[in-house]
């Protein structure tokens, strides 16, 4: 695998992270400790424990479109990491 794949699947799973994080920021658990839990196993078991803690009172949107933001971002760097995955790189050679 190319160096190029890695450097993409690492971006991808810290964009991922910080989506969760964001989520978390809306429950008892919090941006830190959600984001810790997903960079220490996965995202998606990060999101699991951010979804299972009690959401915050009120539940007030307060990152405005940052989330929207960091998804687009963590979606494009996975998609990227697939492509130069499954292609062996031969990707970059033809751009």
């Amino acid at each position: 695998m190319s160096i190029l794949a890695v450097i993409f699947g690492i971006l991808s799973g810290c964009f991922l992270a910080v989506l969760v994080g964001i989520i978390g920021s809306h429950h008892r658990i919090g941006f830190g400790w959600a984001f810790l839990i997903s960079l220490i196993f996965t995202p998606l078991v990060g999101l699991i424990v951010a979804l299972l803690t009690d959401p915050l009172p009120g539940g007030g949107q307060r990152w405005g479109c940052v989330g929207t933001v960091v998804a687009i971002l963590g979606l494009l760097f996975f998609a990227a990491f697939l492509l130069l995955a499954l292609t062996g790189g031969a990707m970059l050679l033809a751009l």
